[in-house]
């Protein structure tokens, strides 16, 4: 048990003095560019599954 105490307690140790925590803009910053890329991706995917259900839609109804 003593050993899983002391790696909580090196675990909160580093999180508190070791790791460098981003300041409130640059988080902003970072969400917001996530924000862009995740749609941007989905329109992406999104114009795909349109074409391709577009196209097989037309070719099924070919026959």
């Amino acid at each position: 048990m003593s050993k899983v105490t002391n790696y909580i307690n090196e675990t909160v140790e580093e999180m508190k003095h070791k790791v460098s925590w981003p300041s409130y803009s640059e988080l902003q910053n970072s969400s917001i560019l996530v924000l862009i890329g995740s749609l941007i991706f989905a329109l992406v995917v999104g114009a795909m599954d349109f074409v391709f259900d577009s196209g097989l839609t037309w070719f099924y109804n070919q026959f």
